[in-house]
């Protein structure tokens, strides 16, 4: 659609009727040439920007829900009252404007400033407060301490030697090559010092003293804690290849990683892509755009199949090979001999390098180290709280009570990780808020996109509504005695965070 062709939206400064405006709607219209939505909800009206801050998702598109707004994208969550970004991955708040009403009309006035944040965090709030965890998880953390008020030492130890980044982009945008490379980390310098986090980047920790309230970092200093966040997240499983020299082999968990694999497609021609998890696909797509051969070699009968079915499975392999993707399914690689990979069943493959994606392993030797209790991951109860009272833990190692599933379950999804970090955050401070949300991550494929929400470790039925081989318009829902774990969606984004919203009714 041109400039000239698009369709005109309302202005808002010069009101509109009350009547345009149904209960629990949005409408999208401007200001001052500002994009903003109206939302009604009972007798008040609110004015926010029309665009999530996190990946610009169109907001008049979402779910209102009370006086909360979602994203169709990424499933953020906003306060129409106060704008703020209440639940991740949106981080930072929508503007806010003036409303009136007269004459059956709604007009939008000046904008308002930001509302003022809590002026101290209770009593209550430790002395200080350590993060273990330089990723989504103990970002989220650190951001939501000071948003709730706190104003004691946060220090964020990580043994990345990048900022905490945009972790879902290095296997999708970035690595496809059309993000750049300023737009993967999470927040600025400027942002760590204007809000008093220290970051200390390379610092592993290798040990915590619980008794003493102490962390040990490798290089042998100690650091001393009120409140302890344990956010170490995963590493990738590992495989011994005969034959391949560590120069051939490549991982895909951070950002150093990321831009290693992208310097080595400068000068090859062909890869091959161990593994077909979402990790792996992802990086056989973004290779693919940058016009590499890519062969996907991994034992399972179909990609995903374990995570989304058999049916959802051969839709994504049908996908990949439109795009020239070569699947060696039911194989693995047997040994590598300078640029020639065997596989199991005797075939031979021409590679420039192996990006191995054959799924992660929590980073759980600290906690086990620290004592404290475990559970297939580190255990926490439903705030997020250890064995050990002032410890905490988020994200990949964590295993929580569902309220949605009625199980214990350990989930690696970015959106968790840092739902979990916030949630983390308010419990140091105080605030007595249950672990709640409902799992969310969505994964890309080429030019398909799967919104995944629930948790489905197993099931007893799959309905498909929709036509799936068609690539667009269609849910797919996992069932366990007639019960919805999860719903996976293609091009159904509404109905996706309608989803989401029905779990949380029905929870517990």
């Amino acid at each position: 659609m041109t400039e000239s062709q698009k369709i005109p939206v309302p202005d808002f400064g010069k009101g509109i009727p009350l009547s345009k405006l149904s209960d629990g709607g949005a409408l999208a219209g401007s200001v001052d040439g500002e994009d903003l939505i109206l939302v009604r909800h009972g007798d008040t009206i609110f004015a926010v920007g029309a665009s999530c801050t996190h990946y610009h998702g169109a907001l008049a598109d979402g779910l209102v829900c009370g006086d909360t707004v979602r994203c169709p994208l990424h499933h953020a969550r906003f306060s129409l009252r106060t704008g703020e970004a209440i639940c991740a991955p949106a981080l930072d708040p929508l503007p806010r404007w003036r409303v009136e009403q007269s004459g059956g009309n709604v007009f939008v006035r000046e904008k308002l400033p930001d509302m003022p944040k809590p002026a101290r965090a209770p009593a209550s709030a430790p002395a200080s407060v350590v993060i273990i965890g330089g990723g989504g998880a103990g970002l989220a953390a650190a951001d939501m301490l000071r948003r709730e008020g706190y104003d004691g030492p946060v220090t964020m130890f990580s043994a990345d030697d990048y900022p905490p980044c945009d972790r879902p982009n290095l296997s999708k945008d970035y690595l496809a090559g059309t993000a750049e490379e300023d737009w993967i980390p999470l927040r600025s310098a400027e942002y760590y010092a204007e809000r008093k986090i220290e970051l200390v980047l390379n610092a592993p920790v290798s040990a915590i003293d619980a008794a003493h309230k102490r962390v040990q970092l490798e290089n042998g200093t100690t650091h001393g804690y009120g409140a302890l966040l344990l956010a170490t997240g995963a590493d990738p499983v590992r495989l011994d290849i005969p034959g391949a020299a560590a120069s051939q082999i490549h991982y895909l968990r951070t950002f150093a990683d990321s831009k290693a694999i992208v310097a080595r497609t400068t000068s090859s021609k062909r890869v091959i892509v161990v593994g077909a998890s979402f990790i792996g696909l992802e990086v056989a797509a973004s290779l693919r755009a940058r016009g590499v051969e890519v062969h996907v070699v991994a034992p399972d009968r179909q990609p995903l199949e374990r995570v989304l079915g058999p049916q959802v499975g051969a839709f994504i392999r049908k996908l990949h090979e439109a795009q020239g993707v070569v699947f060696h399914l039911g194989l693995t690689v047997q040994r590598l001999d300078g640029e020639k990979a065997t596989l199991s069943d005797g075939t031979s493959l021409d590679a420039d390098f192996l990006v191995l994606g054959v799924g992660v392993r929590p980073s759980l030797a600290l906690a086990e180290k620290a004592g404290l209790v475990m559970d297939r991951g580190v255990s926490v109860d439903g705030y997020l709280r250890t064995s050990e009272p002032a410890i905490y833990a988020a994200g990949d190692i964590a295993r929580w009570p569902d309220p949605h599933t009625g199980d214990r379950i350990r989930v690696e999804h970015w959106v968790v990780a840092q739902r979990q970090g916030q949630v983390a955050a308010q419990n140091i401070l105080g605030r007595n808020a249950r672990f709640d949300a409902v799992p969310f991550f969505w994964s890309q494929h080429f030019e398909t996109t799967i919104r995944y929400v629930g948790h489905a470790e197993n099931w007893d039925t799959i309905d498909v509504d929709g036509t799936l081989e068609a690539g667009k318009d269609c849910s797919v829902t996992y069932k366990r005695a007639g019960r919805t774990l999860a719903v996976a969606t293609l091009a159904r984004d509404r109905e996706s965070l309608e989803a989401e919203a029905e779990m949380e009714r029905h929870a517990g």
